[in-house]
């Protein structure tokens, strides 16, 4: 399979060539597209998160714990909590992922589990969408994101399918058709994986309404315009 270097050094050109097309080409904002860039990077080493303690797994957790947070800062502020909130909040969302998500990826994992899947790569975009909330009102910058979060993981699949192809002898490994798959041999994992899907795909669909309508429920109401009445003007 390919190696870390190779995942990483792909989706980060794959990351740096989109934002630049969509600043170039289609106006999005700088800070996005850079943003996106980021996402699309170290979403190159998120398939490598079964493969257990090493580079991929403390590198995305780490990342993950520090920048999540900041970016579900506008949706708690959304959400009506106190600035103090907001910090707890942050830091148990560190807390979770920073140690949490990671012991529970180091052991109820095995390597080309369902993490290589097609199902795993739409949750991870779906994620991000859900995540990337300080784009409220931009729907179409959030889909951005998660499509570069797509194309980042999907590169590290398709890198681990052609390695697995060796044209020197010609032959085709055993590990061939593992990372593309849409369902694994076990059961429990697959029923996990696409529960998860089904339910994150019904927050995606509902999650930008609901939020619109609570900030609108949370703005404080317009003053209304004082005309003048008949005696005022006498």
């Amino acid at each position: 399979m390919a190696g870390f270097r190779t995942h990483i050094t792909t989706s980060t050109l794959l990351g740096i060539a989109g934002g630049a097309a969509a600043f170039v080409r289609y106006g999005v904002p700088l800070p996005t597209c850079m943003l996106a860039a980021g996402l699309c990077s170290v979403s190159g080493m998120l398939p490598d998160l079964d493969s257990g303690p090493g580079v991929p797994l403390r590198e995305s957790t780490a990342f993950a714990a520090a920048v999540v947070p900041m970016m579900l800062l506008n949706q708690m502020e959304q959400l009506g909590w106190a600035p103090e909130t907001i910090v707890l909040g942050g830091g148990a969302i560190y807390l979770v992922i920073r140690f949490g998500v990671g012991w529970l990826l180091r052991h109820c994992t095995v390597h080309r589990g369902m993490f290589h899947s097609l199902p795993a790569a739409a949750i991870a975009a779906e994620l991000t969408f859900l995540i990337c909330a300080h784009e409220h009102e931009n729907i179409a910058h959030r889909v951005f994101n998660a499509a570069a979060v797509l194309v980042g993981f999907m590169s590290h699949l398709l890198l681990d399918e052609i390695w697995s192809v060796d044209l020197l002898h010609v032959r085709i490994k055993k590990s061939f058709g593992t990372a593309t798959k849409m369902w694994g041999e076990k059961f429990v994992p697959n029923v996990a994986a696409y529960s998860i899907l089904i339910a994150l795909s019904f927050l995606v669909l509902k999650e930008p309404k609901w939020m619109g309508r609570h900030r609108r429920a949370n703005e404080p109401p317009a003053q209304m315009a004082k005309v003048p009445t008949t005696a005022s003007r006498m």
